[in-house]
């Protein structure tokens, strides 16, 4: 017997809209994305029986992701696709086969709307989350292809200091997958410019792109042949407004000339 799906949308009328673009007319051949921007929760979903602090931490959400994100897409004058929806309630840069689209628990915390989910409720936050956000992505690339657009990807991520009791020493990580050419063009003038000088970088630190578990960049940029670059910024550096500011103005100094040299 084929499970039915849930006969009411998950998204009401209040709910804000998953995706988010930003500078849909921008000129740089970069395009921005933001997988874990917001820590919006449905309101069918009554908080996945958390408490609303849980929503202003790093389990929820890529704390001061998105004001770098926003940063960098006005200095570079560049589009940005970010999702709205907290990493709770489904992870947007996780394939959705991926037991961590969905956590049961993150970093020890358990997420009690989540465990024991049927299979037509996950189906649903995919549908009505996860897809539009991924769909802009890919819509915007396509765009770009018929136009002769070259384009290279970057996705703004930040990490907490700690995770699991051990401490995480970088201040920036350049993280890459199977195609490692726009991290190490980065990392290359990160050395060249000194703008690495008193921070400590970390070359796919504190994580990877995990191509079989990860969903945006493999899928829309190893795919397609695009350059790319994943950037996780330590989530106390860039927690308040001037942290993001600065960030986004050091990282748009990188990143013009990075596009330049990767796109000829």
């Amino acid at each position: 017997m084929t499970e039915s799906p849930p006969e009411t949308p998950l998204l009401g009328k209040a709910d804000p809209t998953p995706v988010m673009i930003e500078r849909t007319d921008g000129a740089s051949p970069i395009l921005l994305c933001c997988d874990h921007a917001g820590n919006a929760v449905p309101a069918a979903l009554d908080g996945l029986g958390l408490s609303p602090d849980a929503f202003d931490r790093h389990i929820a959400i890529d704390i001061g992701a998105m004001g770098v994100a926003m940063g960098l897409a006005a200095r570079l004058d560049a589009m940005l696709v970010a999702q709205r929806y907290s990493r709770l309630v489904i992870d947007c840069n996780r394939r959705p086969a991926q037991a961590t689209s969905i956590p049961q628990v993150s970093d020890g915390t358990a997420i009690p709307a989540n465990r024991g989910l049927p299979a037509a409720d996950r189906r649903q936050r995919e549908r009505e989350i996860l897809a539009p956000y991924q769909s802009a992505i890919g819509m915007e690339l396509d765009r770009r292809a018929v136009a002769g657009r070259a384009t290279a990807m970057v996705t703004v991520h930040s990490f907490t200091p700690r995770m699991s009791g051990a401490d995480r020493p970088w201040h920036l990580g350049v993280i890459h997958g199977d195609d490692d050419r726009g991290a190490r063009m980065l990392l290359a003038l990160i050395e060249e410019t000194g703008a690495g000088v008193g921070l400590t970088i970390g070359h796919n630190q504190p994580y990877i792109v995990e191509m079989d578990v990860d969903f945006t960049l493999p899928v829309h940029a190893e795919e397609r042949g695009l350059p790319y670059v994943e950037l996780e910024i330590r989530q106390d550096l860039i927690a308040n407004a001037a942290g993001q500011a600065a960030w986004a103005d050091r990282l748009a100094a990188l990143l013009v000339p990075w596009a330049a040299r990767l796109l000829g």
